[in-house]
């Protein structure tokens, strides 16, 4: 399994950006995907999550609100759009997978068996 995290940049506050995570592999019925973010100095933390049925998210209190996670399961693709972006939001954001998993907050607590590349966040003021 490979998940590779695309979208990332530099933003003002206030603005939006979307990012993406495409995996590539093999494909299993059931699964739980999120967004993890880390920023300097800060552990990693589990920002949004999403199960194989679309209808099971978990956010973060700190984004909830604002960030909303979605997937494509023909494009084998997730997505994180973020909104009202605020500079705390600055973070290297990783996508994560497990498999055969349907528990979304405790997977987004607790990390994931499969992880891709970060890509950079920027929020500006």
């Amino acid at each position: 399994v490979q998940l590779q995290a695309s979208g990332g940049g530099l933003v003002q506050a206030g603005g939006s950006l979307r990012i993406s995570c495409a995996a590539s592999g093999p494909t299993f019925r059931s699964y739980v995907i999120g967004w993890f973010r880390q920023a300097p100095g800060k552990e990693r933390e589990g920002v949004a999550c999403i199960g194989s049925s679309g209808g099971n998210t978990y956010y973060t209190d700190s984004v909830f609100g604002r960030f909303t996670i979605s997937s494509d399961n023909d494009k084998k693709t997730v997505y994180l759009q973020m909104n009202s972006l605020k500079l705390e939001d600055t973070a290297v954001y990783y996508c994560a997978a497990v498999y055969n998993a349907y528990d979304t907050k405790y997977y987004c607590a607790n990390g994931m068996d499969y992880w891709g590349k970060g890509t950079q966040v920027t929020v500006s003021s």
